[in-house]
């Protein structure tokens, strides 16, 4: 290791991120390990990516460039990056090089270092998905049902409540969730990191808790790999410590948009629609690495932006391609209101199964999808001739599509500044009961505005009575 420490090259050339080194040696490293520059600010990070020749690679740098000069030392880390991993993290806000900025000063120099590139877990050593993770959230527990140790998505377009969503999940599992919370925003605002750091030192779970941030303002090369620094933490304690992990992701999309950006930098001809040629292997070594244990779990809750709400888009069709659970956010419902904006018909979960579920779970869940679909189908004819040209059937399952709507909205914890509703946590039973007795028309003289943002149908029953009692006395 000191034989390759000593050997060390000089910037060749310097193209923005992309920073050329030359070996006199020949001796060169190899492709995924890091250089380093020594500069009067503070040590600049590269990236092997490609081999020009016999005495040259290319490298992104992970932080500025700006100011660096042909002829400039390099040393060779002999390596990939290593970041700090262990107990030593938790509490604290990192970059993709695990370095604090949270202002609490340096993370522990005898912390344990890890490689952020590591190969996933061999097939044999991983478990499979067993146990449900429970959200509190009816419509998710209901017709995309999550796993500990699984893969969830949440794909929506711009303002449909994708980060909503996943804050609000955090909430839910933080009083719920014994494990280690990694939170990763990928090109991410830094107000948004300013808030999530607010609210975990509020909710009293920053202990427990780390946050990896590589944000809009940084080099292509830091948000591109900061979800690589964010599983190699989780890997760790899955592990080492055989402790669960909770990994939130904020957002995949903009992992593959900093992966375009680092291809053209590196001038690889462009794939379809402008992506990079090897979008499905990044997604891929991605996602692999997020797997179960024989004694403990990494769980992925992720969410992914829709660019102008084309799920045909290939960075969306190869995310999808590795989640169990998609969670679709529709900008229709959102326009009506109906919040969270989940689309019971587009979204889907391979755990909706008699067998890990239950026969009467799955049983509830098609019927509300089969008679919200029916609605749907029937829209353009109300729409035109209106309710009153349907049979009498069709209009008793409109109303009950409609109800079933209203039923599975719900107040969020997160938002109760901004609506003045306190938030709603309902358990599964309550859920598939209250959805059950809408289904068997219990619900179907009711208000359709008892059903909007409540929790359990006990609220929506309560609603009624007042309104029979009100009546009566008027």
């Amino acid at each position: 290791m000191d034989d390759v420490l000593q050997h060390s090259g000089k910037v060749s050339a310097v193209r923005g991120a992309v920073v050329d080194v030359a070996f006199a040696s020949g001796r060169i490293p190899a492709i995924n390990d890091a250089l380093r520059i020594d500069t009067a600010e503070a040590p600049l990070v590269l990236e092997v990516q490609a081999q020009l020749d016999a005495q040259t690679v290319r490298s992104i740098a992970l932080q500025s460039t700006a100011g660096l000069r042909r002829g400039t030392p390099v040393t060779v880390m002999g390596g990939p990056i290593e970041v700090p991993v262990g107990d030593a993290v938790l509490g604290r806000l990192l970059d993709v090089m695990g370095s604090a900025g949270d202002g609490k000063g340096p993370v522990t120099e005898q912390a344990p270092h890890r490689a952020i590139h590591q190969a996933p877990a061999p097939l044999h050593n991983r478990a499979a998905p067993s146990e449900l993770f429970h959200t509190g959230i009816k419509v998710i527990d209901l017709l995309t049902p999550l796993a500990q140790g699984g893969k969830a998505a949440m794909f929506g377009g711009a303002g449909v409540g994708k980060t909503v969503l996943v804050m609000e999940l955090i909430h839910a599992m933080v009083s719920g969730y014994n494990g280690i919370s990694v939170f990763s925003g990928i090109g991410e605002r830094s107000r948004e990191g300013h808030e999530m750091l607010l609210e975990m030192t509020e909710a009293g779970v920053l202990d427990r808790t780390v946050l990896v941030y590589g944000q809009m303002n940084e080099p292509p090369g830091a948000r591109w790999r900061v979800p690589m620094t964010a599983l190699t933490i989780a890997e760790h304690f899955r592990d080492q410590d055989h402790r669960n992990v909770l990994l939130l992701m904020d957002n995949v999309f903009r992992f593959v948009q900093a992966g375009a950006e680092v291809s053209g930098l590196l001038g690889r001809l462009p794939s379809r629609v402008g992506y990079q040629p090897t979008l499905a292997t990044e997604v891929a070594q991605l996602q692999e690495r997020i797997s179960s244990g024989a004694e403990a779990s990494v769980t992925a809750i992720e969410a992914v932006y829709v660019p102008a709400d084309d799920f045909t888009d290939p960075a969306v069709i190869a995310i999808a391609g590795h989640v169990d659970s998609m969670v679709v956010l529709s900008r229709a419902m959102a326009a009506d209101g109906m919040y969270p904006a989940v689309d019971p018909i587009a979204s889907s979960s391979v755990l909706l199964d008699p067998l890990i579920v239950g026969q009467e779970h799955v049983e509830v869940a098609n019927e509300v999808r089969r008679t919200i679909e029916h609605y749907r189908e029937l829209q353009d004819v109300i729409s035109l001739l209106g309710m009153e040209e349907l049979g009498r059937e069709d209009r008793q399952m409109v109303e009950r599509a409609r109800r079933l709507q209203r039923f599975l909205t719900q107040p969020f914890a997160v938002t109760e500044a901004m609506t003045g509703i306190p938030g709603r946590s309902v358990p599964l039973e309550d859920t598939i009961t209250g959805c059950r007795a809408i289904l068997d028309g219990e619900a179907d003289g009711w208000d359709e505005a008892s059903l909007y943002l409540i929790g359990s149908l006990d609220e929506a029953r309560a609603k009624e009575e007042a309104a029979a009692r009100s009546a009566v006395r008027a």
